[in-house]
């Protein structure tokens, strides 16, 4: 066979290779979105009519202090309820329980206060041409975990009850700095006093009862928010570790300050190891009648 056969040859398998590579992310990226659609629905589907109202700045008066210092820096008297909000983050996470395997990502996703549910959609992106798809969710009671590499050869996954939903829950606790009126006492969470900078604050969802720690930073605002065990995945296992996200960069959104800057943490017998890293690009609110 001569050069020219060769090279003819040469380039129809090139050719081959990036037809089926576009053919294949395609095909996954047509799969994500059907199940991204099916998933939402399903989120949409638990969500039962949120309190009817605005919020009356009374309701706080017996309200630990810097708990009620928060409220008065984040809510003016009247904010309508927020009863669901879909906000984009882009930002770094790390793919490594015990190395240094940072990763673009880009994501949206959407929560509910009323049943308290979300679904996170996120694209990571692996190598130039290569990404993964990552869903994380806590619907009606049941938390889960799925990635996939091109939305087709899937990594990771894990769905249930149990830790896995109160994992799954805490994480929609913690990020309710996005979406401030559901923390309030009217719409389901308990306020128990701690210091002047921090307090206590507990939420029910079924048999599921959280309480995490928020700690306040010199505005009032939401500085951390802290759990003492935390299902953390290593390898095929699950161990609990104490889990730490933190919040800062705040900005006025709707008549509420809210944060547009996230990092969550393992807090490991080495120190605090941070796995994400996310900024917020945008924000949109539903509120209840």
């Amino acid at each position: 066979m001569n050069g020219l056969a060769w090279a003819a040859w040469a380039a129809w398998g090139v050719g081959f290779v990036v037809v089926t590579g576009i053919g294949l992310i395609a095909l996954g990226s047509l799969r994500w979105r059907a199940s991204t659609r099916a998933q939402m629905a399903r989120l949409e589907a638990t969500r039962v009519r949120a309190p009817a109202g605005r919020y009356d700045a009374r309701e706080i008066d017996a309200l630990p202090a810097p708990v009620q210092r928060y409220f008065r820096a984040a809510l003016k008297d009247g904010q309508r309820f927020v009863a669901a909000a879909t906000f984009e983050l882009a930002g770094t996470i790390n793919l490594s329980a015990t190395a240094e395997q940072w990763k673009p990502f880009t994501s949206t996703q959407r929560a509910v206060t009323h049943r308290p549910g979300f679904l996170w959609n996120g694209r990571v992106a692996m190598l130039p041409a290569l990404a993964a798809h990552v869903h994380d969710s806590y619907i009606a009671g049941v938390g889960a975990l799925h990635a996939a590499v091109l939305g087709l050869v899937t990594v990771a996954e894990v769905q249930g009850g149990g830790e896995i939903a109160r994992g799954e829950l805490m994480r929609y606790f913690a990020e309710m700095a996005w979406y401030p009126t559901a923390l309030l006492p009217s719409q389901g969470v308990r306020w128990a006093a701690v210091d002047d900078r921090s307090a206590k604050a507990t939420l029910v969802d079924g048999p599921i009862t959280l309480t995490l720690l928020f700690k306040f930073d010199e505005a009032g605002l939401i500085a951390s928010v802290h759990a003492d065990a935390r299902g953390a995945g290593v390898g095929k296992d699950m161990v609990m570790l104490p889990w730490d996200c933190s919040v800062c960069s705040y900005q006025l959104r709707d008549g509420m300050m809210v944060p547009t800057v996230g990092e969550a943490a393992w807090l490991r017998p080495q120190g605090r190891k941070p796995y994400f890293v996310g900024n917020l690009t945008s924000l949109a609110y539903e509120f209840s009648p």
